[in-house]
Formats: C-alpha cells, sequence, structure tokens
C-alpha cells in the first residue's frame, strides 16, 4: 500500500468516515465511505442519483432488521459546493445553504440543534463536511458528552494539493460499545488524480486482515472539476457489486 491512507488502514472498523481535501492538481476532493459489522449495515449501496449520493438498500428485508432511519439517507449533494454526512443531517445543511457563514459557520448554524444518533448503548456520532467556493472547507462531529449531552465541533479544513482531513464516526477499535472518533481530524496524503483512483485505494484501505471479517459496505469520490460551474467527477465502489461479497 502507498503511504495514502495508512492511517485509515491502521482502523480496523472505523464505520463512516468522511474525507474532505484536495487532488495532486488542486481540485476539490470529498470522499465518503461505510463499513458496517451487522446484516442490515451490510445490505446497503450508495447509488448516484440527480445531485447527490444516496445509501440505499440492497435488500429491504434484511435492512429492516435495523434501524431503517439511520440507515438510509442522502449522503452527498453536490451543488454550488458539495455537502457530506453520515445521517438525514444532509438535508438540513442543504436547506440551510448560504456563502455567508463560511464553511465552519455553515455547519454550526444548519446543525445547532442536531445531536448524535440515538443507537443505544453506541450513540454513534454525526459527522458532516462542506466544501464552498473559494477554497472553504469543514468538518464536523456531534458525539454524546458527559451527562448525555451533545458535544458539537467544527473544523475548518485547509484546503492543500495532495492533502487532506479524516473524521470517522468511530476511533477504529472493532469492540462494543464501539468508542466515538476523539480529537481533531486525521491528516491524509491524496496521491490519487481521479476519482476512480482515489476510491479503489479507500477500498483496499477498509481491506480486512487474512481470515478476518470484511466490513465494506461502499467507497465514493467526489472530485470538483470546476466547483463554480457545478462540474464533478464521481466514482463509486458497492461491495455487493464485486465478487468478494
Amino acid at each position: 500500500m502507498s503511504k495514502e491512507f495508512k492511517v485509515l488502514a491502521s482502523m480496523r472498523y472505523p464505520g463512516r468516515l468522511i474525507m474532505i481535501g484536495m487532488d495532486p492538481d488542486a481540485h476539490e476532493l470529498v470522499v465518503y465511505a461505510v463499513t458496517g459489522r451487522s446484516p442490515s449495515s451490510q445490505a446497503r449501496k450508495i447509488a448516484h442519483e440527480n445531485s447527490g449520493l444516496w445509501i440505499k438498500p440492497t435488500d429491504e428485508e434484511v435492512l429492516r432488521q435495523g434501524q431503517v432511519d439511520l440507515l438510509i439517507y442522502p449522503a452527498v449533494f453536490f451543488h454550488n459546493g458539495i455537502i457530506v454526512s453520515n445521517g438525514k443531517q444532509t438535508i438540513a445543511v442543504k436547506e440551510g445553504f448560504s456563502d455567508e457563514y463560511g464553511a465552519a459557520g455553515l455547519l454550526a448554524h444548519t446543525l445547532k440543534e442536531w445531536e448524535y444518533e440515538p443507537d443505544q448503548p453506541t450513540y454513534t456520532p454525526r459527522i458532516s463536511g462542506c466544501v464552498l467556493s473559494g477554497g472553504r472547507a469543514a468538518l464536523s462531529i456531534i458525539k454524546r458528552g458527559g451527562r448525555g449531552l451533545a458535544e458539537r465541533s467544527f473544523y475548518e479544513v485547509p484546503l492543500e494539493a495532495g492533502r487532506g482531513k479524516l473524521v470517522a464516526t468511530y476511533q477504529g477499535e472493532n469492540r462494543n460499545p464501539l468508542p466515538a472518533f476523539c480529537g481533531e481530524p486525521l491528516d491524509v496524503v491524496l496521491e490519487g488524480k481521479s476519482t476512480e483512483e482515489v476510491v479503489e485505494a479507500v477500498y483496499e484501505a477498509l481491506k480486512p486482515p487474512e481470515g478476518e471479517a470484511d466490513f465494506r459496505v461502499a467507497a465514493a469520490a467526489v472530485k470538483a472539476v470546476n466547483l463554480d460551474a457545478n462540474q464533478y467527477e464521481i466514482a463509486v465502489i458497492n461491495r455487493w457489486e464485486r465478487e468478494e461479497v
């Protein structure tokens, strides 16, 4: 493996993850990936529809064994910018979209009343991100803090060619209950110039050690060829479409 996603490869179970940065040619880049341990979490895919990427079921009956409201959602919207999240809060950010707030300000404004997911005892964090025109980008995480109160953190992401930041729902250990991601977003190197190269590298980094369970569900990369003109390149990998499922 290249040095590109070693930090990701060290996380046995990241849950869902977002990366925001730039490819080596200074195009804005957003990556979203999904892993899952339960049958209902595995019974999903990423579908490109209209101006977005949606988490959809591959098996409705199996999916209904889990918390459907938390499993099916729009993951990415791309129009006059890129919005990404691990839940239905993607809609809230889109509906409240405005250039006046800046990147971190947009997330703070639109997510001020959102809390972590109600999946006891894990209480999965809500992670979100956005890329706006003018080289502005941000990531956020909302997780359960002391006395059950929501802790909201918002981070400006400096956009630099070949670099990015990563946030995940979980810290990476495969145990119960799953430990929430902690600390600031992690640094990642973005070497691939095409969305296909990037998404393949992410998918490979999530591959389990020999003989262990494969938690991969799907991964997607969105590159802004021209953000102001709403020109994007998209690549998606769904595990259910590959031979190893």
